[in-house]
């Protein structure tokens, strides 16, 4: 295997591995918020709106590792 090939192996596990954190983040963070619903229905609009907000920067990294692991396959 050349180096190239080995690169490219890398970015994909890379991207991968982050893809499955932030799968993990927002289950748990969905999870927490439905919980939450449950108990009181009342703040419902606010924590629909603050899990959308951390679902958001959880997707946001997972983004950024995708980004940075595709970089280094094509430098």
């Amino acid at each position: 295997m050349g180096n190239e090939a080995l690169a490219f192996l890398g970015a994909g596990i890379g991207a991968g591995i982050a893809a499955i954190g932030a799968g993990i983040g927002i289950g748990n963070a969905v999870s927490s918020a439905t919980e939450a619903i449950a108990r009181q229905p009342q703040a419902s609009g606010d924590i629909r709106g603050l899990t959308l907000i951390a679902a958001g920067l959880v997707e946001g990294t997972a983004i950024i590792a995708l980004v940075v692991c595709l970089s280094l396959a094509f430098k």
